[in-house]
């Protein structure tokens, strides 16, 4: 079933590999993977539906869903896991699940990618509802963990997409969106975690930014929500205060202290010259959209 995908056939361009001095294989693979983010461009409509399933999701409670096997698999819980941090999102709201459990993350499950049924069985175990958002990833666009994933996710009425490096795969058929980014031959045939790798990860970079930054995770282009974890974050944070409402960096240290640690908290109450509860209010108000709270209070105390 491989043969004929564009992600499993011959590079004309690298037939002579393992004659290329160093350089030369760099630089040619530096200039296949120029190539992906312009493949990724192409399907930027179908990304855009499957950044508002997830936004959709979200406001209704539900959860972001990656399903994949292999590098796939690992990409969507890379993916996953870092939400928390980034966004200070619950572990549960954006979830990456991979063929073999966990212990696949870092070592190959034989066979797992080749059950129809592992996935739905994973599936069930989160209790997939339809307020979800089921994305299943995988290069070739064929792999039965994925699909069954995926068509099990159908029948529990929750809203699926595709990401895949081939048109026309098998896991788009199974897809409301297929989300189809044609990468072409690997420099290294048949070796997905490059092109195609690059290009899944860039996707779903896409997708998880994209989606929490239309449920207020951003104030410009600041990462406003971040968890301060260490002390790198926490001077993250500072600065970010520090950024968008001109204030010194002692004042920020403050502001971020009175303000329970929550950068956007500090934001609001500088900006609107108000204390934490206030801030807070007008967050709630806004459902977390600083922009629109800093409005709110100020036309309040006009």
């Amino acid at each position: 079933m491989l043969e004929g995908l564009g992600t499993e056939t011959r590079n004309a361009c690298t037939e002579n590999l393992d004659e290329m001095s160093v350089e030369k294989f760099l630089e040619t693979m530096n200039k296949e993977d120029q190539q992906v983010a312009i493949a990724v461009g192409k399907t930027i409509n179908q990304i855009e539906k499957v950044v508002n399933m997830a936004t959709n999701s979200f406001e209704q409670g539900g959860r972001l869903i990656y399903i994949g096997a292999g590098t796939s698999g690992r990409l969507g819980v890379l993916d996953a896991v870092e939400c928390p941090p980034t966004f200070s999102t619950s572990p549960d709201q954006v979830v990456g699940l991979i063929a073999g459990g966990e212990k696949a993350f870092v070592k190959a499950v034989e066979g797992a990618e080749d059950s129809f049924d592992l996935a739905a069985e994973d599936l069930k175990k989160l209790e997939l509802h339809a307020h979800d958002t089921v994305v299943g990833i995988a290069a070739s666009g064929r792999t039965p963990y994925v699909i069954g994933g995926l068509r099990y996710a159908n029948e529990i009425g929750a809203q699926t997409a595709a990401v895949a490096c081939n048109r026309n795969s098998l896991i788009g058929a199974e897809a409301q969106v297929a989300i189809e980014v044609e990468t072409g031959p690997e420099v290294l045939t048949g070796s997905t975690r490059l092109k195609a790798g690059t290009a899944q990860k860039m996707v779903l970079n896409m997708i998880s930014t994209a989606a929490m930054i239309f449920m207020g995770k951003a104030y410009n282009n600041l990462m406003v929500d971040v968890n301060l974890s260490n002390e790198k974050l926490v001077d993250r944070a500072k600065r970010i205060i520090m950024q968008a409402t001109g204030v010194t960096y002692s004042v920020a240290e403050l502001k971020l202290q009175e303000a329970n640690r929550r950068p956007k908290v500090a934001i609001v109450m500088i900006e609107t010259h108000s204390d934490r509860q206030q801030a807070e209010a007008l967050l709630e108000k806004t459902s977390g959209f600083v922009k629109k709270a800093i409005e709110l209070g100020k036309g309040e105390k006009k």
